[in-house]
């Protein structure tokens, strides 16, 4: 769990232990008044009738709950306390769920964006002015050679700006000719090839929406699927769809493997919930439904889902207020009061 959400749970748990710590407190005389009463009264009662009095005085502590009551679905937050926490609740309305294809591609460079710089003529190597990672300008010196045929000193200079992805030379070794010194790419967009298998290739087509994520990564940037390309990957037998990206920091890195997220349709719904709503109580789905500083857990079924939403189909009426942040703390809150009813 974030560090910003343990605090927020720790902040709600404490003020509600305090609220119900004057509660308790203040009730103590009372009680103890009333158990001087009853036991002044029934001193000289029948031990069954001594029993049948502590059942019935451990009913009252109890908040009147009879045995085999289910515990309490709801509680109760001022409305201050769930503002710090973070705890937040939207009116459940109509929304659209995605058919989603999750697949996995790779990082590349774009063709013709790629340049193999190599020597004119054949001669040792005098100078290298460039690494890899280095980013070069169009123009740029990368190396100077001392030629074999003319006895002269030439340069060599980067054709694109880009960035230096290989350096094949050492300064003192031979030059050859047409043998690559440099080989520079210009990385501000790159390419995502797309595997995708069976039939899931049969939904795709270009200008359909994409989310490309790094590994490990929920989010990511959008981009449509460019082109299908003819033919299948020779080792991985799979269709390769093909988008954009772009790399103004060159944060992405070609041969890196992602994983993206393919829209294929959006499907209206009557009513729906962002998947942040949902919390599981006693096996079930359920939303946190809010009623000024009440809150109570409400059961739902749910259809269709995508990374983002859930449909519901029945429990929850468009216009209700639902728990659309922080509502795990609802759900934490809900289950220690069942405990300490429970104690």
């Amino acid at each position: 769990m974030k560090p910003e959400l343990l605090i927020a749970a720790g902040l709600l748990a404490l003020t509600l232990s305090a609220c119900g710590g004057a509660e308790k407190n203040s009730a103590a005389p009372a009680a103890a008044a009333q158990g001087k009463d009853d036991h002044a009264d029934e001193g000289h009662a029948d031990e069954g009738q001594s029993g049948h009095a502590h059942k019935e005085a451990a009913g009252e502590a109890g908040h009147g709950e009879k045995e085999g009551e289910e515990k309490p679905e709801a509680t109760t937050i001022p409305n201050e306390i769930a503002r710090r926490s973070g705890i937040v609740a939207a009116a459940a309305g109509p929304g659209t769920v995605a058919d989603e294809h999750d697949v996995q591609g790779l990082i590349t460079p774009l063709e013709g964006r790629v340049a193999r710089i190599t020597a004119r003529y054949p001669g040792p190597v005098r100078s290298l002015r460039a690494n890899i990672g280095d980013p070069v300008k169009a123009g740029q010196t990368l190396a100077t050679i001392d030629s074999n045929l003319s006895l002269t000193t030439y340069s060599i200079a980067a054709p694109i700006s880009g960035v230096v992805l290989a350096r094949n030379a050492s300064v003192g070794e031979v030059a050859v000719e047409g043998t690559a010194l440099f080989e520079i790419a210009d990385l501000s967009t790159l390419w995502v090839d797309l595997h995708v298998f069976g039939a899931d290739a049969s939904h795709l087509r270009p200008g359909l929406p994409v989310t490309v994520m790094r590994m490990g990564d929920e989010k990511g940037v959008d981009t449509v699927i460019d082109r299908i390309l003819p033919g299948t990957a020779t080792a991985s037998q799979s269709t390769v769809a093909r988008a954009s990206i772009k790399n103004p920091d060159g944060l992405w890195r070609p041969g890196s493997a992602v994983h993206a997220r393919v829209t294929v349709e959006q499907q209206p719904v009557a009513l729906a919930v962002p998947l942040t709503a949902l919390q599981r109580m006693d096996d079930g789905d359920v939303v946190f439904v809010r009623d000024g500083e009440r809150y109570s857990a409400r059961p739902v079924k749910l259809g269709r889902r995508d990374a983002r939403r859930a449909e519901v189909l029945s429990g929850l009426k468009a216009g209700e207020q639902v728990v659309v942040e922080q509502s795990f703390l609802i759900k934490a809150d809900i289950e220690k009061s069942g405990a300490s009813h429970e104690h």
